[in-house]
């Protein structure tokens, strides 16, 4: 397979600049058999009793920090945490690195890092000067968010980002970016889920600095994921397995949700307990195991989410349904409007 099977125009003016309001406001397109116009908050009628949601409850840290090595100034994005207690991050102007250096955050008091590696592609190791609550405190104050680039924010994120780029079931710290299916919840949505009978539960996948990257290769087969740091409990496996044991359908949050799950299932369709790292790449012809549904905004052309989607979905039938959307001027990307896919058959 190749990289331009998965490309299509969008309009830029399509590119959401900003979410809906409120979230569950949002346009949601249902991808079936045919293809059928909504809304989010039209989701529990789209649902059936004895379903169950598995949303991400990452939370996105503030991961773009700008860094002083002498006389020269660094753009450093976490991408994730390392076992070890240093941090993996995407470095601009990396070619000015040695392992060694020291980078000072002056947005906060003493609050530096020093180089504990270089890789190619602009990827280092850092290792900071705080831990625990202190770390998390001074990063507050040097960091900001690291909106995606189609998001247009000349002067950077805005107050109003710090709360729209945020989930409801953001919990657990560590994402450089939102799981953004997540979004559009509400808690009066999340009510009327549960009083129709869906049940919910959580995993954990923080977002790496990876999904910002193009893919750049022409064959898929020589693209590298970035890994990204995931948790999966033995509850929350047990709870999937037992919703379809019943009968249930497992409706995976957002890519990042099916991703983990793809990651913790074993071949016969299990969930097990998850704790690490994964670099899966989910294209057409993986064969999908773990979720029935697929709940996920509209992702940006000759993409590895456009690629996971079509293999989810089909190929064809994404297409068709980006078209579709297209010409009923749909919002795309990041703060856009929602598919509720049906996994083809396989």
């Amino acid at each position: 397979m190749l990289t331009e099977d998965f490309d299509f125009e969008l309009p830029e003016a399509r590119i959401a600049q900003h979410p809906c309001v409120p979230r569950d406001a949002a346009r949601l397109l249902h991808v079936h058999d045919t293809l059928h116009d909504s809304l989010i908050a039209d989701l529990p009628d789209l649902l059936q009793p004895g379903d169950l949601l598995v949303a991400n409850d990452t939370r996105v840290i503030p991961a773009q920090l700008s860094a002083q090595r002498g006389s020269a100034r660094i753009g450093i994005t976490l991408d994730r945490p390392l076992p070890d207690g240093t941090w993996h991050a995407l470095a601009r102007n990396a070619r000015r690195l040695h392992p060694g250096d020291r980078l000072d955050f002056d947005q906060a008091e003493n609050f530096h890092a020093t180089v504990t590696g270089i890789e190619g592609g602009g990827g280092v190791t850092l290792r900071f000067n705080r831990e625990g609550e202190d770390f998390s405190a001074a990063l507050s104050r040097a960091g900001a968010l690291a909106l995606p680039p189609y998001i247009a924010r000349p002067e950077g994120p805005t107050a109003q980002d710090q709360s729209d780029y945020q989930t409801i079931f953001a919990d657990q710290a560590g994402a450089v970016a939102a799981p953004t299916a997540g979004l559009h919840f509400t808690d009066a949505l999340l009510s009327r889920l549960a009083e129709r009978g869906i049940g919910r539960v959580t995993l954990t996948l923080h977002v790496g600095a990876g999904t910002f990257l193009p893919v750049r290769t022409e064959a898929l087969e020589q693209h590298r994921m970035h890994a990204e740091r995931g948790t999966l409990s033995a509850e929350t496996a047990s709870r999937i397995n037992a919703t379809r044991k019943a009968g249930g359908r497992i409706v995976a949050i957002g890519t990042t949700s099916l991703r983990l799950l793809e990651s913790a299932c074993d071949a016969g369709g299990t969930l097990h307990p998850f704790a690490g790292d994964t670099d899966i790449f989910i294209t057409p012809g993986h064969r999908i195991r773990s979720a029935d549904l697929l709940l996920t905004n509209f992702h940006l052309p000759r993409s590895t989410l456009f690629m996971l989607v079509c293999a989810f979905a089909g190929t064809a039938r994404m297409h068709a349904a980006y078209a579709h959307a297209i010409a009923k001027e749909y919002r795309f990307y990041s703060y856009g409007d929602a598919t509720l896919l049906h996994r083809a058959s396989q």
